[in-house]
């Protein structure tokens, strides 16, 4: 009682006081048990096109919101700057070099729902660990990790076949050949020369057929034959395949079974969107895992009419508003379930924007802030920092900001420690438990090295050197922008990860991120006296780093991701593949 009576009685104790009996308790962790996740991915968001990340034009009052009422990672990255290893990732807290799921050759991504590459069987994905705690797991929306390895149903590499009880979505991911009235977009620059040589191959016959018959070219109708037949089958062996990329490609599956083939693109988002609310409505009861993934914000911008033109940034800006609403909707059926204070939201997204894609004047990609690079670019910050925010009423200090380097492969350990769970302790996990940074029990992350990877190929590392607070970053390859200083390589549509189109640096390029986060500046060891120390650990780490890989099979290699007709899912007799089960609803 003296002690309260001392307190009261000085000057700068009592405002104090009076302020930590007004803020609003954090929980006991201990008094939680198995919280509900729902984690929300974007689909290639540039972290410039979030108002809580500075974007003041395009409107997103409910990401916003989650940001103001949790906490928001500044410094948020992912382990891959494009789709398919990025989620690999993202799903195993593993860098998906480590799963096979990262590239050797220019093919970086799955490529056909028919390939028979994905994500490998003996991975461990945080869904199969919540499955295994009890929790009801569903996956809403994109997959792009595989379907089949060696039948049309083995479904081996399906999101079922990973730890999720329910599946809607797309098991590919979506382009703009999935939009009849958009240009093609899948190996654009392949099918024209395709299409070329299919030309050249058919004048070179016809030319042939009719040297004969005028008796200007001696040559044996037999020869002639061949030819021909040659002809017909090296357009048969390309155009089987993308010729009907959006019935190949473009399906939409429940669980095992596809209910739309191709995909009816007008009521694609009302029914991820219904699926979503209907999953938090049916497992309100009991523990559930909601990933909803989103198709926002990837080409062809699958837009509904409400939204059209609302934006200032043309139909990409429409885009991403239109998601936004969608997961102010997510919120209000969590809300509206009496969920709010026991469930942890999260929000990012996969990689950065994607600055080459374009059509005419319009810019169909995202913008990645003062970030240099975009999508397909694995070391520049502005392919791989994305947005990341938590919110968990009650649990996550409301209005924290944090810029300490965090992972979304840091998702994994987070999500399967709160479910009581337990990470394999068979292999390597690269991701860390964010939730002592996230409450404030710490101040650093626990990353000291991260890698970034453009394919196998290792671009760049990222040094957090707690001591002092900086963030060095050493890049040992860099792309070729074109043209020169465009900030991306334009005239390619991808920046490659290895050949002719990178430069190797040595000694490499540094930067401190806390002093220079747009990369603007590269240090030297005449202008930065730490140089040649800093290079030194990083080189230590790369090192120490490559010991703990061991080979894999390739999930990406060309014989993987090649059409293949037997591995084709289909929902009518193949090759004639065509429902609509949605139809009538």
């Amino acid at each position: 009682a003296s002690f309260l009576l001392l307190c009261f009685r000085s000057p700068l104790l009592t405002p104090l006081i009076f302020g930590l009996l007004l803020q609003a308790p954090l929980i006991q962790l201990s008094t939680i048990t198995q919280p509900n996740f729902v984690l929300l991915l974007a689909d290639d968001l540039g972290i410039g096109d979030v108002g809580c990340y500075g974007n003041h034009t395009i409107r997103t009052p409910n990401i916003d919101r989650l940001a103001k009422e949790g906490v928001k990672l500044t410094q948020h990255i992912a382990a891959a700057p494009l789709c398919t290893p990025s989620r690999a990732a993202f799903l195993t807290g593993r860098y998906p070099l480590r799963s096979g799921m990262d590239a050797v050759n220019d093919y970086r991504v799955i490529f056909w729902n028919a390939g028979s590459g994905g994500l490998p069987p003996n991975e461990t994905t945080f869904a199969k660990i919540l499955q295994q705690q009890g929790y009801s797991t569903g996956l809403i929306g994109k997959w792009h990790q595989g379907v089949n390895c060696e039948s049309r149903n083995d479904h081996c590499h399906h999101p079922l076949k990973h730890g999720f009880g329910y599946f809607y979505g797309m098991p590919f991911t979506l382009i703009s050949d999935c939009q009849p009235t958009e240009t093609p977009e899948m190996d654009r620059a392949f099918r024209k020369k395709l299409w070329l040589s299919t030309q050249m191959i058919g004048l070179i016959t016809l030319t042939a057929v009719l040297g004969r018959l005028t008796g200007l070219i001696s040559v044996q109708w037999k020869a002639l034959t061949c030819l021909t037949v040659f002809s017909l089958l090296f357009f048969i062996s390309w155009f089987s395949s993308y010729g009907f990329v959006r019935y190949w490609n473009c399906i939409m599956m429940r669980n095992h079974g596809i209910t739309e083939q191709p995909m009816v693109t007008d009521r694609t988002t009302s029914l991820i969107l219904r699926e979503s609310i209907s999953f938090i409505e049916r497992n309100k009861h009991k523990p559930f895992l909601l990933f909803l993934s989103f198709l926002h914000s990837h080409t062809p911008l699958l837009t509904t009419e409400k939204f059209l033109g609302r934006s200032r940034h043309g139909l990409y800006g429409d885009n991403v508003e239109e998601m936004d609403w969608m997961v102010g909707q997510v919120l209000d059926a969590i809300d509206k379930e009496g969920l709010k204070d026991t469930t942890l939201v999260y929000f990012a997204s996969d990689h950065g924007g994607w600055l080459e894609r374009q059509e005419g004047e319009r810019q169909l990609g995202g913008w990645n802030g003062i970030y240099k690079g975009g999508k397909a670019m694995g070391g520049w910050e502005g392919g791989i920092r994305v947005p990341g925010i938590f919110r968990w009423p009650g649990v996550l200090p409301a209005g924290t900001v944090i810029d300490e380097p965090t992972s979304l492969m840091d998702i994994y350990p987070t999500v399967v420690h709160l479910a009581g769970g337990a990470v394999p302790q068979d292999r390597v996990i690269d991701g860390w438990d964010l939730l002592p940074l996230l409450r404030g029990a710490v101040v650093h992350s626990e990353h000291e090295f991260l890698f970034h990877y453009c394919g196998i190929h290792l671009h760049a590392v990222r040094w957090h050197q707690k001591d002092t607070g900086a963030i060095w970053k050493a890049h040992y390859v860099t792309p070729i922008f074109s043209p020169p200083g465009a900030g991306a390589c334009y005239d390619r549509g991808f920046c490659p990860c290895f050949g002719e189109g990178v430069t190797h640096h040595d000694p490499p390029l540094l930067f401190e991120l806390s002093q220079d986060p747009s990369e603007a500046k590269p240090l030297s060891a005449d202008t930065e006296p730490l140089f040649d120390t800093v290079i030194r650990n990083i080189g230590r780490a790369i090192e120490e780093h490559r010991r703990t890989l061991t080979p894999v099979p390739e999930q990406l290699s060309v014989s993987n991701v090649v059409w293949k007709p037997w591995l084709q899912p289909c929902c009518g007799t193949f090759p004639f593949c065509w429902c609509d089960k949605e139809g009538d609803n």
